[in-house]
């Protein structure tokens, strides 16, 4: 006769063989904020213009080397609870604004780093997060105050330009003055008249080759691919777009056709050839000179196009087909008619060409404005212009928060630094045990500036001291500077180093929302996992990869 063997006692007897059940300061809290301060000391290091690069291998063994948070963040796949709040804040901030990723994360980290010795000396959870959400409350009044530029015109290149430079900075140093201006130039090409800025409208071809510095703007579309017939170029032409195959359509009922002699034979063939002349000559009469289709291009079809002197390109994404019908002002038509002059569209030149060794097929606006324009960049290798296309998107969304909040805070450090010295003096005036949690609120905000100098390879407490010195005589605007030998300061204003407003904002409400929350949280409850294989998880996939 077998034993029964009671269950411990407690909240565990509720719970199924195999869960867990973890409470208590020791167990809970500073376990999940010794994984979100790993985790943010992981990403610290890739922060500022001289961040380094992860070397990251996904679970299907592509290799990224990049300093982009929110990619490290997303290949990663963090399992941890705790952690995974502060992956989620930093991927609100992304969705939000573009950018910005890595300060969530770094500031988030500070701030448990800095709750967890609040609790060591007897702070209770509920003061801790108290005294962050009146912080925080206190920096977003402040921050209206530091505001040093407003740009109202999103058409003025210069304007445009210096603040894009600033984004890319701390993605790709070295590489901001080329990039700025190109990036500045195509987001203006493809800004229509409504005003209304779509990231959409720039597209990224990457072909390898030369260097970064060679990577152009064409507005309209490039397709990394050949035509399928003998015409390789089309000038001020009329293009039809289908989304079906160029090719003769099976019927959905099995036929069956008895042929006896070779007449039959010979008129079978010549009735089906004499059909698909008379489709793709009604689509040369109707002026169009280029088709493009969704689908294969039969062997018939392209020999008729090619006797009609039209031009054939296949462009199997879906996606592709509506950005282009987008650019040319066509209409993507189910099956093969002749368009009418208001399904067909417009392009000043069709033509194929060759970027290094790569065949393109260029679809180019040169006379009028295109809504769509395409970036072609160039690099050494595939992880170099990956890279690069992840600054050229921080860029375009920086362009697009622009237009929600043309307000301009001093960059470099500057506002971090001022905020940190106004919250530290406001906190010495607070009565109470709130006045802890605000100066550690405004100590986790100087991380951010100790992280810029400390990747420079400079000891961070010295620039740090000369910034605090600097502001204390009313210098809002004294930034780190690491364009010198020896990291020291300079007026950010000056050097032309700016942070959006609108992106500072919301990352200061996410990295203090994410660790409050963390805070908060006093038990982790752990169901018995579920046998089986996992459910497959679609949320991360992305169309435009079919």
């Amino acid at each position: 006769m077998a034993m029964h063997v009671p269950k411990a006692p407690g909240f565990a007897q509720m719970l199924k063989d195999g869960a867990k059940h973890i409470i208590g300061l020791d167990e809970a809290i500073f376990r999940n904020i010794e994984a979100c301060k790993e985790l943010a000391n992981t990403t610290k290091s890739a922060y500022g213009p001289y961040g380094q690069n992860k070397m990251v291998i996904n679970h299907l063994d592509k290799l990224f080397v990049t300093n982009d948070a929110a990619t490290i963040l997303n290949e990663l796949q963090v399992q941890h609870p705790a952690a995974k709040l502060i992956v989620l804040a930093s991927q609100q901030q992304e969705q939000e604004c573009g950018d910005g990723t890595n300060f969530v994360l770094v500031f988030a980290g500070a701030l448990l780093n800095q709750a967890e010795q609040l609790l060591r000396m007897g702070l209770s959870v509920t003061e801790v997060v108290e005294g962050y959400e009146q912080a925080c409350r206190l920096a977003l009044e402040i921050l209206p105050n530091l505001v040093v530029k407003t740009i109202s015109d999103r058409r003025n290149k210069e304007d445009v330009t210096q603040v894009i430079r600033s984004s890319v900075m701390s993605k790709q140093y070295g590489l901001e003055d080329f990039l700025g201006p190109l990036i500045a130039d195509t987001c203006i090409a493809t800004l229509p008249e409504s005003n209304y800025f779509n990231v959409d409208n720039i597209r990224i071809c990457k072909v390898a080759g030369q260097g970064v510095q060679n990577s152009v703007s064409i507005q309209g579309m490039v397709f990394k691919r050949q035509v399928e017939g003998n015409v390789k170029r089309a000038e001020k032409c009329k293009v039809a777009v289908y989304t079906c195959p160029l090719d003769i359509m099976q019927t959905e009922t099995k036929g069956t056709v008895l042929i006896k002699t070779a007449a039959d034979l010979m008129s079978y063939s010549k009735g089906e050839e004499g059909q698909v002349e008379e489709i793709v000559k009604s689509i040369s009469d109707a002026g169009c000179q280029v088709i493009v289709t969704g689908g294969k291009v039969g062997e018939m079809y392209q020999h008729f196009c090619n006797k009609y002197n039209i031009m054939v390109v296949r462009v199997p994404s879906k996606f592709d087909l509506r950005r282009l019908c987008k650019t040319i002002g066509a209409t993507a038509l189910p099956r093969i008619t002749t368009p009418t002059p208001e399904e067909s569209g417009t392009c000043d030149v069709v033509k194929v060409d060759e970027i290094g060794d790569t065949p393109v097929v260029i679809f180019k606006q040169e006379s009028q404005e295109s809504l769509i324009s395409t970036i072609v960049i160039r690099g050494a290798t595939d992880n170099t212009m990956d890279d690069i296309e992840r600054a050229i998107d921080d860029g375009v969304n920086t362009y697009k928060c622009l237009h929600k909040d043309g307000r301009l805070l001093a960059g470099a450090g500057a506002c971090e630094i001022e905020l940190a010295q106004q919250l530290t003096n406001y906190g010495n005036k607070v009565s109470g045990l709130a006045q802890y949690a605000i100066q550690k609120f405004a100590e986790a905000l100087e991380e951010l500036p100790r992280a810029i100098v400390a990747n420079a390879g400079v000891k961070a407490s010295n620039v740090v001291s000369q910034l605090y010195a600097a502001h204390q005589l009313d210098q809002k605007n004294v930034g780190v500077d690491i364009e010198v030998d020896v990291p020291a300061v300079k007026d950010a204003l000056e050097a032309k180093i700016f942070d959006l407003y609108i992106t500072k904002m919301w990352a200061l409400k996410f990295a203090t929302r994410a660790a409050c929350t963390v805070l908060s949280v006093d038990q982790i409850i752990m169901a018995k996992p579920a046998g089986g294989p996992k459910v497959k998880d679609n949320k991360n996939h992305d169309d435009d990869d079919d």
